[in-house]
């Protein structure tokens, strides 16, 4: 993890300081750790996007497909109509 060196002041009402330290004391960690993931989980870097990309990949069910063969002719029909 980077060095943390921005500070951030952010003004919020009573109810949801309240759901933050709750959700912190709960955890055992900061209400500031908590601000940080919700910052990373609604703005994911790129590298957070791709990973997410490649789990949602790896989660995905099973399914059949037709041979290469069978693709390869699928694909070159829908292009002949498309060039109509």
């Amino acid at each position: 993890m980077s060095m943390l060196d921005r500070r951030l002041q952010v003004l919020i009402d009573e109810g949801r300081w309240l759901r933050l330290e709750r959700e912190a004391g709960r955890r055992g960690v900061s209400v500031g750790l908590l601000v940080r993931e919700a910052i990373d989980e609604r703005f994911p870097g790129d590298a957070e996007q791709r990973r997410a990309a490649l789990q949602a990949v790896l989660d995905a069910e099973s399914m059949d497909v037709p041979d290469p063969e069978q693709l390869h002719a699928e694909l070159e029909a829908l292009r002949s109509r498309r060039q109509a």
